[in-house]
């Protein structure tokens, strides 16, 4: 029986197959193990550990990119840094150390998102530091039961265990803050600093501090800012013994034995403390003068915004180009009530943080410039109702220290009552009309429900 023999064609086509085979079975090959090995250790990575992949780019020559840690050492440095807690291990981790700070999120909580590469970078700058504290974080989603035991209901919630025991987090949401206030919480309130090498390494990872120099780390002012620095959990705390250390820290430094000076990243940058030595003192002159002469609202700030109340905050909500317009002139403004009224912008395009604000004066749809008020010892409220601008703005702050403005009350208008016998009071006129009126009054009160089928 004939049998037909391969065209040479054909013997060629078989041969490239089988060589294009041979290369691609072990890349098929290695790619199917790595799928099964590290799937699940690699979801969510990108989030967890703070490194921008264009940053790196950008800042390091052509090739680089060789250089960059394999996907394994990457998982290995995201288990080391940040454990994941689950249904097995949050117990035996919260119990078996002194100190654990417990991060609660979500993968759909946008705010959750945005802590979880800060968390990452302060847990590499604490374990750098040698910080007995373990951070970790709970995916509340996956394991609910874990995350309503350790009573987290929001996201993202940071809960600091001592002991087992938990304690609220209440500093800031960069990583620097985070230190900060984890170094403050398991017992390092104080860097000292002893070197210029190590003067410049610490200005390279902080923009704001509070520098003390002292002869001897001892005696009653030593022992006021040591207080004042256990207390306040915001600032870095740094101490010298050094003159020219301090002046490399502070450089508006005067010589003198004793020295206490805020550094900042803003406009003033360096205030000296010039008060004498009380940790209410020391904590006073922190709060007057921590933020900057402006400071920009955002979701990470808001809570110690929020949380500051010791001043009349004066916000003006716009557009960034309006407010542009208006930041240096406001700054001078700023300079003169500095240790009275807080000035905050906000952006007018941030719903979640412009309209609360808004819907208090009635103003949710407006798409100009508002600048508003709030007293929060009196929880009054106050409008600017003329134009924004420089001058307006000043003699608005100097009614609000002075007590001439009027609080602002949702109102319709103001009626004429001349000649009436029954006067109409609107939100405006109560004040005037009922309760500083020196007779009786006989008030009666019409609510009007809206009935609406949606929520």
């Amino acid at each position: 029986m004939y049998t037909p023999k391969p065209s040479s064609r054909f013997v060629l086509f078989t041969l490239i197959l089988l060589l294009l085979l041979s290369f691609l079975a072990p890349s098929i090959s290695s790619e199917l193990d790595l799928d099964d090995e590290d799937g699940d250790d690699m979801e969510g990575l990108e989030e967890l550990i703070a490194l921008d992949e264009d940053e790196d780019l950008q800042q390091k020559p052509e090739g680089a990119h060789h250089e960059k840690q394999s996907e394994a050492e990457f998982v290995s440095k995201a288990q080391r840094i940040v454990l994941e807690l689950n249904n097995d291990n949050t117990k035996r981790a919260i119990d078996g150390n002194e100190y654990v700070l417990v991060l609660g999120y979500t993968p759909w909580c946008a705010r959750s998102a945005e802590l979880m590469p800060k968390f990452a970078e302060a847990a590499t700058a604490l374990k750098e530091l040698g910080s007995r504290l373990l951070m970790a974080k709970i995916d509340a989603e996956r394991y609910p039961k874990v995350a309503s035991t350790l009573e987290i209901k929001g996201f993202p919630t940071l809960l600091l265990f001592v002991n087992g025991t938990s304690q609220p987090y209440t500093g800031g949401f960069s990583a620097e803050e985070l230190v900060i206030w984890a170094r403050k919480k398991t017992g390092v309130p104080i860097m000292r600093i002893s070197s210029d090498a190590e003067a410049r390494h610490f200005l390279k990872k902080h923009s704001m501090f509070v520098v003390g120099l002292f002869d001897k780390f001892e005696g009653s002012d030593y022992d006021e800012f040591t207080k004042a620095a256990e207390m306040d959990s915001e600032i870095q705390f740094v101490e010298t013994n050094n003159a020219e250390i301090a002046k490399h820290l502070f450089p508006d430094f005067k010589p003198t034995s004793v020295f206490l000076g805020l550094v900042k990243s803003e406009p003033e940058k360096y205030t000296e403390y010039e008060g004498s030595f009380s940790t209410e003192g020391i904590l006073q002159f922190l709060d007057d003068n921590k933020f900057p002469l402006t400071t920009v609202l955002t979701e990470l700030n808001a809570a110690r915004v929020y949380s500051n109340t010791n001043k009349l905050q004066v916000l003006i909500i716009a557009e960034p180009d309006d407010f542009k317009k208006l930041v240096e002139p406001l700054q001078d403004i700023a300079r003169k009530f500095k240790s009275k009224i807080m000035f905050i912008f906000v952006d007018i395009r941030e719903e979640n943080l412009a309209k609360p604000f808004l819907s208090m004066v009635g103003l949710e749809e407006s798409k100009d410039s508002v600048v508003v008020s709030f007293n929060y010892s009196s929880s009054l409220k106050y409008l600017l109702e003329s134009d924004t601008t420089p001058t307006s703005i000043e003699d608005f702050c100097s009614g609000l220290v002075s007590g001439t403005v009027s609080p602002y009350y949702k109102s319709q208008p103001i009626p004429d009552n001349k000649n009436m016998s029954i006067l109409t009071v609107v939100g405006k006129t109560f004040d005037e009309l009922i309760l500083n009126s020196p007779e009786n009054i006989l008030l009666e009160v019409c609510i009007v429900l809206h009935r609406s089928d949606t929520c």
